[in-house]
């Protein structure tokens, strides 16, 4: 696996994985929901990553990148290094495992793929499955922002909301971004964001993979959406909008970003602008 020829592509299927299971350097981060769903049957050689350790954790918006030190830690005791390619997958069609590539991208950690539907595709296609707990290989992997450009942070969306060629992609419910339903202190969306819910994009009937392409593009396109913009999305804390910023990068989207401040920071704020 450390040859650049034989990379994975970034989205891979069920087949592709399971060609190369047990090769050297494939490590398979399992972001799943709950525990209990890796303990049920995970690919196997997964190693079960609890997402919760993708944010900070510190107020006052908790979901925001960890530091240097904390993903220094963690993805040392995942056993990540730079030959490492990392496949992600999850239970959901791909929020968390969205949201572990995006913080690989930001490391500068390219070397990643998606397993398109994740375990539900896994299981779904009959693949075998292992309901041991795969212990990782502990590493030593210092962190660094190399790529910090697929961050948006709250002064800078703030500056380019409204610009040419800058869109906002709300990944929430109807109801959050109509401002009917909200989890913070104000409801609405960010000024001039349109909206695309994150599970438009899978299909319920067959283990939420990824819908057609062309349908897909042909859709955000109409939402007000394309490749050659340079693109912001979020939702509520970085999480569906994990999804929606790894489709962006499947479709080819030129400049796809996220803000993980999100909704927590935007509408828990007095100072920024919502509409309804």
């Amino acid at each position: 696996m450390s040859s650049e020829e034989n990379l994975l592509p970034l989205l891979i299927s069920t087949d592709q994985l399971e060609a190369v299971l047990g090769e050297k350097d494939l490590l398979i981060i399992d972001v799943s929901c709950t525990k209990e769903c890796y303990d049920q049957g995970h690919v196997p050689g997964a190693v079960f990553l609890d997402y919760k350790r993708l944010f900070c954790g510190a107020a006052p918006v908790a979901n925001k990148l960890p530091s240097v030190e904390q993903l220094s830690q963690l993805f040392s005791e995942l056993g990540l290094t730079r030959d490492s390619h990392v496949v992600a997958y999850d239970d959901e069609g791909g929020g968390w495992a969205g949201r572990l590539l995006w913080t690989l991208e930001i490391m500068g950690h390219s070397r990643y793929s998606y397993l398109n539907g994740g375990i539900l595709a896994w299981r779904g296609d009959g693949k075998s499955q292992s309901q041991e707990q795969t212990p990782a290989i502990a590493s030593q992997y210092q962190a660094d922002i190399l790529v910090p450009q697929v961050r948006i942070k709250l002064d800078e969306l703030q500056e380019k909301v409204g610009q040419t060629g800058f869109a906002i992609w709300d990944s929430r419910s109807e109801g959050e971004y109509k401002g009917t339903t909200s989890k913070a202190a104000r409801a609405g969306h960010i000024p001039t964001a349109v909206h695309y819910e994150w599970t438009r994009a899978m299909d319920k009937d067959n283990n939420l993979c990824l819908r057609d392409m062309a349908e897909l593009m042909s859709e955000l396109e109409t939402a007000g959406l394309n490749i050659d913009q340079e693109v912001a999305t979020y939702c509520q804390s970085h999480h569906r909008s994990g999804f929606t910023w790894l489709l962006g990068k499947i479709l080819g989207f030129k400049q796809i970003r996220a803000y993980d401040g999100s909704w927590n920071e935007w509408g828990n704020r007095q100072d920024t602008p919502i509409e309804t």
